[in-house]
Formats: C-alpha cells, structure tokens, sequence
C-alpha cells in the first residue's frame, strides 16, 4: 500500500478560500452564521464547476449511518476490484483515487468539497468505474453532497451521535435523511457492458446502453430503515437476518448461520457460506452490505464470495499490532459507548488473560453525555484502565480525562496520563503474556486534534510499534 497525498489543489480554488476568509474577517459572526447555508452551497457547486462535474462519469455509492461505515466501504471497495472494477473510495480510514490508497490525514470522515470533487476527477482520469463516498450527516449539513450525482445510497443503521451538533436524534435522523432526499435529484447515467459511464449525447443512443439504476439498500434490521427506505428510488433492497419486512417493493435478502471465533467469521447467504478474516459477529452484517451492493450490480455470488475471503483485514479497525511479543495489541476506531460494548464483546473471543485498555473521549463539545458511559464500560470490563488525550480540540484534555474517569465505578486500577504516548507506554509495560492491550479511539487517524484548529501528528499503530521494537 502505497501512502500519498493528493496534489495541492489548483490556483482557483486556492484564490477562492483567501477570498472567501476576507469575506468572513469584514462580516459580523450572526451575519456570517445566517449566511453560512448559502456559502456552504456556493463552495459547493464551485468545487464541482473547477474539476468539471466528474461524478456525472462514475457510478457513485453513497455510505451513511452511524457505525460499520468505513468497514463496509472498504469490503465493497475490494470486492469490486477483485470482480474486475475499478474503484475509487474516500473514507474515515483511506482515501483511493483507483490508481494508489493512501491514509487518510484530514481528520475528517467526509473532506472538504474541494478535495471531494478533486479525487473524484482523479477517479474519472484514472478510468474507474465505481466510486465510493462515505458521507456524513456533518458533510450533509455543510452541503458537501450536493452536486454528487449519487446512484446507490447505503444506510447501515442509526443510532444517537453528535446530538450536540445536531440538537437532537430527530434532527440527526433528518439530516441524513436529506441524502437519501436528494437521490431523485440526480440525473439517470448509462453504462457499456464493462460499467463505464457513456454520455447518451455522445452518439450512442439510450438504448444500446444500461441505465444506472437509482437504488437504496437498507440494513432491514435496523429500527429506522423502513425511514430510510421510504424515499423515493427506482429499486430498493434489504439485508435482514431471517425475518421479514413485509415491505412492498423492497427486495429482502436474507442472511444466517452467523459464527465467530478468535480466526474470523462466518455467514451464509443465497446458499452460500462466506468466510471472513475479520473478527467480530457485526463485520456479517457489514459484509452483507457488499453482498446486497455487488448482487445489485449483478456479480456472481461466488466473485463476491471469492472477493470478501481474501480481505486480511481493515485498517485501524480490530488492528492487530504484532511485533513478536507474547501479549496481544489491537487498535481500534471504537469511540461510541455501543461500538465500544461490542468491541468488548469480540475481544472476549481471544484467548486472554487480562485486557489493559488505553481510551480517552473527544473534545470540542462533541457528545459529552459518552464521557462517563466509556469509563462504566471500561470499569466493567478492564483489568487496567488508562485514560488519556484523544482530541480535546479547543477544550481543556485533563477535564475531559476526569469526565470519563468519573464513569468508572468498579475498584479497578485507573491512570490519568495526559500524554498519549506516555499512556500507551505504560499499557505496554503493564502487560504480561497472554494479555490484550486494547488502544480504542483513534485506530489509524493520521493527527490529534487541539486547540486553535492544530493538528498534531499522530498514529497510535505506528507509536505502538514504535515502543514495543524498542521494549522487545
């Protein structure tokens, strides 16, 4: 894997953000909040207009919910490739432009409407044919996915997450909600047998091409996707675990036999038995996503099948961290009280004898009610407990540190180590054979986040290495 950054962005759009940061320093800041919907759109359609509206010539699958996002785009990205396509992602964890991927350093799940248009250009000069955009209800808000002319759009389920920002589930709901909304929007594309875009006025008529049909997929399981899958869509899928819907014009597709082991995973679906190399019962129904998506796209059951097996694993997500010591180290992205529970829960499929678990929580006012909730679930199930920075953004890290500590109420052992580094140091020295160092919060974020809009440099697998090369 080959770790790049894109290109600076060209001089327009550079001419464009000093104008507009002049604009923003002579207006006054209510005058500014009012108008902020209208910048964002005008940013919007500027960053289109510059790289030449290039989702209109890519198939382009749009991810949102609140957790298994980056982990299903990542397993459809490497199922198209592996059916022959070629594809395009930008995601929490990586960004591909089809030729090369590269960690994603921007500290943003859903980058700047620029960035975005830049990359699908890149995709579209690359020769792809899929692109794949996770998309927030953040980026929503701010407009960043208008002018993507989304096909698919993929709704992985829901649960409360920046309720803050949002003022509450409702909004939060709605929000994401105003995605699957602006899906009609979009105008129909027509593909060759191979699923590259043709324009219809180029001299190859309608007929003689496939139309891209506009198309929702919905975790059925989940108590919000009749919601989801009441927007308008040409055909509309389900993915549910043996149950019915009961939907009208909702295609279920109905998975089971769901086993977990400290290996991987297993399922069954259409009469076939996936394995996956992933731990955790949850990644069956983040690989259904890829099912629904490459059935949908009409590839065979055995490509996709062939496809999800030989996926070693997703960066930053349950990311073992082996440098030849006899304790196990695992980075993962869990942030969210639920998310965290089922880490815990798949952690307990490792042979082990005690967990040691490095946590922090998020600043700059973002779900402060998860604070004293991740150190209950610490407290619960960590022999030791180590509560450090995450990314305190503009507020204070220790108050942050002690809200979380507050939340443990069991007589475990806790440390307040400020310094994150210093924090996973003193995990890795606490730990004895067969033990499992749990690093939670970050898994491959490429900064921590702080005050005055900073950004420090900052991987905890590269740390994690880093210290146990020189302990070992």
């Amino acid at each position: 894997m080959t770790e790049e950054k894109v290109p600076p962005h060209n001089d327009k759009k550079i001419f464009m953000e000093k104008l507009l940061n002049i604009i923003k320093r002579y207006i006054p800041v209510k005058i500014f909040k009012a108008l902020q919907p209208g910048y964002h759109f005008i940013l919007s359609w500027l960053a289109a207009l510059i790289y030449r509206w290039p989702s209109e010539k890519l198939i382009v699958i749009g991810i949102t919910g609140t957790t298994g996002k980056t982990t299903s785009l990542y397993l459809i990205a490497k199922m198209l490739t592996a059916a022959g396509y070629k594809t395009g992602f930008t995601s929490t964890a990586m960004f591909s432009d089809g030729n090369k991927e590269w960690l994603n350093d921007k500290k943003m799940t859903m980058p700047g409407r620029f960035f975005t248009q830049k990359i699908l250009r890149a995709m579209v000069k690359n020769n792809c044919q899929y692109a794949l955009v996770e998309t927030t209800s953040e980026g929503i808000k701010q407009f960043r996915h208008c002018f993507i002319n989304y096909d698919t759009l993929i709704f992985t389920g829901l649960y409360p997450e920046h309720i803050e920002s949002h003022g509450s589930f409702l909004n939060y709901k709605e929000a994401k909600g105003k995605l699957f909304k602006h899906l009609k929007r979009g105008k129909s594309k027509y593909v060759n047998n191979g699923k590259c875009v043709c324009l219809s006025d180029s001299g190859i008529k309608k007929i003689e091409l496939n139309q891209v049909k506009k198309r929702i997929i919905a975790n059925g399981d989940d108590k919000e996707a009749k919601y989801f899958l009441s927007f308008w869509a040409e055909e509309k899928m389900a993915y549910v675990k043996n149950k019915n819907l009961g939907l009208a014009g909702v295609e279920e597709i109905k998975y089971g036999e769901v086993e977990a082991n400290n290996k991987g995973m297993s399922f069954s679906v259409n009469k076939a038995k996936i394995n996956l190399k992933l731990l955790g019962d949850f990644n069956a129904v983040n690989a259904m996503v890829a099912v629904c998506l490459g059935l949908s796209e009409g590839i065979d059951i055995k490509k996709i099948k062939e496809g999800l097996e030989n996926i070693a694993g997703v960066p930053g997500r349950l990311e073992k961290i082996d440098q030849g010591q006899n304790f196990t180290v695992v980075v993962d992205y869990a942030f969210e009280p639920k998310a965290v529970a089922k880490l815990y829960e798949t952690i307990e499929l490792i042979p082990h004898s005690k967990i040691i678990h490095v946590l922090g929580s998020t600043g700059g006012g973002r779900d402060k009610a998860r604070r004293p909730k991740l150190g209950a679930l610490a407290g619960r199930n960590a022999d030791y407990i180590i509560i450090t920075n995450e990314d305190p953004y503009d507020e204070d890290p220790q108050v942050i540190i002690d809200e979380v500590a507050k939340g443990v109420k069991t007589k475990k052992e806790v440390f307040k180590i400020l310094d994150r580094r210093e924090a996973i140091k003193k995990a890795l020295s606490l730990a004895k054979e067969n033990d499992i160092v749990l690093i939670t919060g970050k898994g491959s974020e490429q900064a921590i986040c702080v005050a005055d809009g900073k950004k420090i440099k900052w991987d905890d697998r590269e740390t994690a290495k880093e210290l146990l090369t020189r302990n070992i």
